[in-house]
């Protein structure tokens, strides 16, 4: 089959070399004279008739991106042609670029791809959405692409168009609670004395326990090329479907804390310091007579920091203002009295201890 791949970049590039390993003609074109086979996208379309079908897979950051390739593609493709979206597009951007094709008679499928870089040789996860006589017209395409083994367990024809796009993007938001419960067992892991061989331990869980799993697999492979991740920001940035899936949560009414929490994690990555929590810790000082202060000036009997995490470099930095409250009120909360003594009040348990502990994530980076 000859096929149109625009787009060549990690995965793009990778699925070209996956069909084209299975019999398949490719012809890609990219932006990177290097990377593509033909020069414009006119090249391409001339060069990949299939007895008067034409497929083109675009692999384009989604958006803008997306929609030109889409636009430009409907202007050359005719009646009977066939588009698929491979990208990370919404949903209802799926919506809008089959409402553009339909009346040419040209059809759309939008595809959720999981694989990453693993693809090429694993195979990659598909999640299709679009009409079944466009689903039938581009199964040769699909077979290649997905893992070997039953069709049921590598491929899905979701439902109707948006379906596969809106699949992955439920897919990326189970991925990131996922992310961060290893995440955050392997900080709680690190951080007790007594425990000598944390990868060890992500290692023996990788056989006969139920936690097992790729996304386990490679944690143990980062922490080996990676020991103790030393010289790895926390700074974790998100894709976007995160967000989309909590939005569609919302919508719904489907509760999704941990997708939340791990969301919000990311966000928390990426702040050197939270205006959020000095604000609770000023709030604090207001109403209990609880101590406001740097991390280092805490109760030596309660553990703040533990010894595997890095403090905050901002010893510098007053959270308030050290002449007061926000408001001015009681002097320097930094040596109110009776502050240890204060019993508990509106909005905390807390009977002494001078700031609750700091906020942060373990959580590392992904790419479904």
């Amino acid at each position: 089959m000859r096929i149109g791949m625009i787009g060549l970049g990690k995965m793009g590039g990778n699925m070209r070399e996956r069909l084209r390993r299975a019999g398949h003609h490719v012809v890609g074109y990219d932006l990177d004279e290097s990377l593509r086979d033909v020069g414009s996208l006119p090249e391409l379309v001339e060069a990949i008739d299939n007895d008067g079908l034409r497929v083109v897979w675009v692999m384009v950051p989604h958006g803008k991106p997306t929609r030109s390739t889409v636009e430009d593609l409907a202007e050359l493709l005719t009646e009977g042609d066939l588009v698929i979206e491979g990208g990370n597009s919404k949903y209802t951007e799926d919506l809008e670029l089959d409402a553009l094709l339909a009346p040419k008679g040209i059809g759309y499928l939008d595809c959720g791809v999981s694989g990453g870089i693993w693809g090429l040789e694993n195979g990659y996860g598909l999640m299709v959405g679009g009409r079944a006589e466009d689903v039938e017209k581009a199964m040769p395409i699909f077979d290649a692409l997905r893992p070997e083994g039953p069709r049921e367990e590598g491929f899905v024809h979701a439902g109707e168009v948006g379906a596969g796009h809106y699949a992955k993007m439920v897919h990326n938001g189970i991925e990131y609670g996922l992310m961060h419960a290893y995440a955050e067992g392997y900080e709680l892991l690190a951080a007790k004395d007594i425990v000598k061989d944390v990868p060890g331990c992500f290692q023996a869980w990788s056989r006969g326990t139920v936690v097992r799993s790729w996304l386990l697999d490679l944690a143990v492979k980062a922490l080996e090329e990676t020991p103790g991740l030393e010289g790895v920001s926390e700074y974790t940035t998100d894709s976007g479907e995160g967000r989309w899936t909590l939005e569609e949560g919302i919508e719904m009414a489907v509760p999704m804390p941990v997708l939340a929490a791990a969301l919000f994690a990311r966000f928390a990555s990426r702040q050197e310091n939270s205006p959020a929590m000095q604000m609770v810790a000023a709030l604090r000082g207001q109403f209990g007579g609880h101590a406001v202060q740097m991390l280092d000036g805490h109760d030596a009997g309660q553990v703040e920091v533990h010894q595997g995490a890095e403090p905050k470099h901002d010893a510098d930095r007053a959270r308030v203002d050290q002449g007061g409250g926000p408001g001015g009120q009681g002097g320097d909360v930094r040596a109110a009295e009776g502050a240890d003594d204060a019993g508990p009040s509106s909005g905390s348990g807390s009977t002494g201890g001078p700031v609750g502990p700091t906020s942060g994530t373990g959580d590392v980076d992904d790419r479904g």
